[in-house]
């Protein structure tokens, strides 16, 4: 009931109409028939004075809108005594715009849920107290408090020793996941049943959730270029549905075929389908870990032709994985493994990460180091078990190990050299693997039209080869600095141009391309700014499914916009014969408006998507991935 008297409040032109129209039956069984006559003619003219207001205030910007044709047909309507058909168009274009608005709220439901759950309020530790702050307040550095059940307010690392979070709301992964103390934990995450504490990286304005609730709100606020199509169409529509309306008229003799027709020329299809399908095709792809600023975005991945990627962290994983361990005379594979790993877990080197990854998995025990000390570009040295284990580069290791020796690799491929105790241990050879649905995808946006694909990275030229060789890409360029990525492009002839990228040195090129899409689910970075979409999971697949949202979004639009038109041409046809009555037109074109509006709301999408696959971002290793040294190789 509570809610019933909500949608009565909000929508109170409608609640208003059928209050009328109850108290009409009431006042015709009482037998005062002509009070029904002047009710209903008088609240309509009301009414239509009402719409013509803001009708003239439309057409003093500019906008020529449909919004004539309704108040035209309620006029003619009370002019020719078909006062019940009169209150009927009046209930037709106030129920048009609330269903307008329904739909919208409904459509919007998946990205109105993320504006809705950003974080408030956060716990702030301050000696032996904590104090309530506003999540704004927090500055890095700060120890917060996070209660069994609450919202992470920032990012930050975890200083428990462990945690359990539902990221679903960033990642779109519904279990679980275990945190522990030192991993990066991401804002917007529900913390589970212990309460825990956290040190803050970012503010709250830097974090990944409220980048995603800003993109998110920009993506809310756009119209696409084919809901202002749908706006052209009012002038020629008004004029075409007057002319028949008049001729119907001229050659009856009878004013009441005027009315008759302009009943049917009311197509609120037009006006709302485009809309609410477009934001629904919004809501769909936020479903599927897609935030789409705009639908003229989905628009223009709906016709996109050439699909241009960044390598590394795109095509590929972006954190090299071993893939050989070629440990000399005198060592085994664990041996020199066990030791490197050790090492690493004082060095900020990207391949920590995987180093110490490979030695788990192989349940390769980690030593603490006695003593450890890293030199910038180089490489890391540490006291591991009463061993001197140095790991870096060629160079590094020479220095100390004279018996080391280079050791060959393929393109795509990078060493790192171990000395134990003096002595040359071996290399281990890591390598950026590829996506595993890297393949899939690219040949998914084949079929969907996207046919031309080309990869724009800043890696040398054999690496770069060897990767586009792996996946069928025939149009390469290496070596690309960012202004060069701009360039290339720029200079594609098939587009529109879809770029996808990661980095900090691909937003430019991103904010070139006509779509340009970031690879958003390991942090808000500046990619993400000056994308028009954001992938918030660690998936490229999601490129094809934003291009097959944008394809099925644009033809639920124009067939919605299409339909409408049809639909109220055919039926003022057939009125302009006299067949239709004027009230029995008015309840035809009510059903229309519906069903039609229903039919836009297939943009939203079905269960199909809810079952798409997704994947947990992986949280990096404690240090790892924080520094820039360069990968030791040759």
């Amino acid at each position: 009931m509570a809610r019933l008297l909500k949608l009565a409040r909000r929508y109170w032109a409608v609640t208003l109409t059928i209050a009328i129209g109850c108290l009409g039956i009431v006042l015709a069984l009482a037998g005062a028939g002509s009070a029904v006559a002047w009710l209903f003619s008088g609240y309509a003219i009301a009414i239509a004075a009402w719409q013509a207001v803001g009708m003239v205030r439309d057409m003093l910007r500019g906008h020529w809108g449909l919004d004539v044709l309704a108040i035209t047909a309620i006029v003619a309507t009370v002019a020719v005594g078909e006062y019940i058909a009169a209150l009927l168009v009046v209930l037709m274009l106030t129920g048009g715009e609330a269903l307008e608005d329904y739909a919208n709220r409904r459509a919007k439901r998946e990205l109105d849920a993320l504006l809705t759950r950003a974080p408030q309020l956060a716990h702030r530790v301050e000696g032996d107290g904590i104090v309530e702050i506003h999540a704004d307040e927090v500055r890095v550095g700060d120890v917060l408090l996070v209660r069994p059940s609450e919202i992470l307010p920032v990012d930050g690392t975890l200083r428990s020793s462990s945690a359990t979070l539902d990221e679903s709301s960033i990642t779109g992964e519904s279990v679980p996941v275990e945190r522990h103390e030192g991993d990066a934990v991401l804002s917007g995450a529900v913390n589970g049943q212990v309460a825990v504490e956290i040190v803050a990286t970012a503010t709250a304005a830097e974090s990944q959730y409220q980048q995603i609730v800003a993109l998110v709100a920009e993506a809310a606020d756009s119209k696409a270029p084919v809901v202002r199509l749908a706006d052209r169409y009012a002038v020629p529509f008004t004029v075409f549905s007057l002319s028949l309306a008049a001729v119907a008229w001229w050659v009856s003799g009878d004013p009441v075929r005027f009315a008759e027709v302009l009943v049917l020329a009311t197509p609120c299809p037009l006006l709302i389908a485009a809309p609410v399908a477009f934001i629904g095709g919004m809501s769909r792809a936020a479903r599927n870990g897609v935030i789409v600023k705009g639908g003229g975005v989905l628009e223009l991945l709906a016709s996109a032709r050439t699909a241009v990627f960044d390598k590394t962290g795109t095509l590929t994983r972006g954190r090299p994985a071993l893939v050989a361990i070629r440990a000399a005379d005198g060592f085994g594979e664990d041996e020199v493994l066990a030791a490197v790993a050790s090492a690493e877990q004082y060095s900020s080197h990207v391949l920590a990460a995987s180093m110490i990854e490979a030695a788990r998995e192989r349940g390769l025990p980690l030593v603490e180091a006695t003593g450890a000390r890293e030199t910038a570009t180089n490489g890391v040295q540490a006291s591991i078990g009463g061993r001197a284990v140095v790991v870096g580069k060629f160079a590094f290791v020479l220095e100390h190990a004279p018996d080391a020796v280079r050791t060959s690799i393929a393109p795509g491929e990078l060493a790192v050299y171990v000395a134990i105790d003096g002595r040359f241990a071996g290399a281990l050879l890591a390598s950026d693997r590829l996506r595993d649905d890297a393949r899939e995808t690219l040949v998914r946006l084949d079929a969907l039209g996207v046919h031309h694909a080309v990869m724009l990275t800043g890696d040398a030229k054999a690496t770069a080869d060897h990767v586009a060789a792996e996946l069928g890409i025939t149009r390469v360029r290496a070596d690309c600095l960012p202004a060069d990525k701009v360039d290339e492009v720029r200079a594609i002839v098939e587009r529109p141009v879809i770029m996808v990228g990661d980095g900090v040195n691909d937003a430019p090129v991103l904010a070139a391309a006509d779509v340009g899409i970031a690879m958003g689910a390991r942090g808000a970075t500046a990619a993400s700014e000056s994308a028009s979409a954001v992938i918030l999971v660690d998936e490229i697949s999601r490129v094809a499914k934003a291009v097959e949202i944008g394809r099925d979004t644009v033809r639920i639009a124009l067939q919605s916009i299409w339909v409408g038109i049809v639909v109220s041409v055919g039926l003022m046809l057939i009125a302009a014969f006299g067949v239709i009555p004027a009230t029995v037109g008015a309840v035809l074109q009510e059903v229309v408006d519906l069903i039609t509006i229903l039919a836009a709301l297939r943009a939203i999408g079905g269960r199909l998507d809810d079952r798409a696959p997704r994947t947990v971002v992986p949280a990096p290793e404690p240090g790892a991935a924080l520094g820039t040294r360069p990968a030791g190789s040759s």
